[in-house]
């Protein structure tokens, strides 16, 4: 009962993240791993993923960066297919641990430049090489979202810009994960009851997401994007670390 309890606030969280709260839908696959495999818990949130971010790309479908997307989705998937390559010889403790860097890097930049006000356009160079990185950790960890805001946050993007772009890019790299997902074998034996249940959780959690991006304030809402990315820099750290620990 208690596991089904957190699998469903993990739901709930995807689809608030979804909804314009990006970012802290990865907190949720390191918040199951506590308790269960990594890799089940990925494929077990997959799913809510996926329909979460067509909800979402309904609820942004007039708010997104053409120019980004178009630099970001072909660096996504190019980096689904490194990691689906990639996955069963990569060690997820030194995923979790990039992945976590990267955030941590993003966040400490930013806050220590408070006084800067220039704004970073959407250059194709530093746009494909977090694109890819985008996508080999959103594949392994669903930890994709530090990679890409590292990426889309200098750009300074009004608030539902940035969620939008950020919806799509990642409706697009969650579909094309479910066939490498499938191969791989991480989506054999579901409990397609459960999976319906959390479906319908994230997709609650969508609305949701999206009624509290529409209520804060332009600046209140960086801040909370970057204080959840730094969290959660920090909780996948720390996992990389206790998973190096007992290694």
């Amino acid at each position: 009962m208690e596991q089904t309890i957190l699998l469903l606030i993990a739901a709930l969280i995807v689809g608030i993240s979804k909804g314009g709260l990006a970012s802290a839908a990865a907190v949720a696959v390191p918040m199951l791993s506590l308790f269960m495999n990594p890799i089940e818990a990925a494929a077990l949130l997959l799913p809510v993923y996926i329909v979460t971010d067509w909800v979402a790309v309904w609820l942004y479908r007039r708010d997104f960066s053409g120019r980004n997307l178009s630099i970001l989705i072909p660096s996504i998937l190019c980096g689904i297919a490194v990691a689906t390559i990639l996955a069963p010889f990569t060690p997820e403790s030194l995923l979790l641990l990039a992945t976590g860097l990267i955030g941590l890097w993003y966040c400490l930049r930013t806050w220590l430049r408070q006084g800067a006000t220039e704004h970073h356009t959407a250059r194709v160079s530093s746009g494909i090489f977090w694109g890819v990185v985008t996508g080999i950790t959103s594949f392994i960890t669903h930890s994709g979202a530090p990679p890409a805001q590292a990426y889309l946050l200098p750009q300074r993007l009004p608030k539902l810009e940035f969620a939008g772009t950020m919806a799509m890019a990642f409706a697009a790299a969650n579909l094309a994960k479910l066939p490498a997902y499938w191969e791989l074998g991480k989506m054999h034996g579901l409990s397609w009851s459960l999976t319906l249940a959390l479906v319908a959780t994230g997709v609650i959690g969508t609305r949701l997401g999206r009624s509290i991006t529409l209520a804060l304030s332009a600046k209140a809402y960086q801040r909370i994007i970057e204080t959840t990315l730094f969290l959660l820099s920090i909780v996948l750290l720390g996992k990389a670390g206790w998973m190096l620990f007992i290694a």
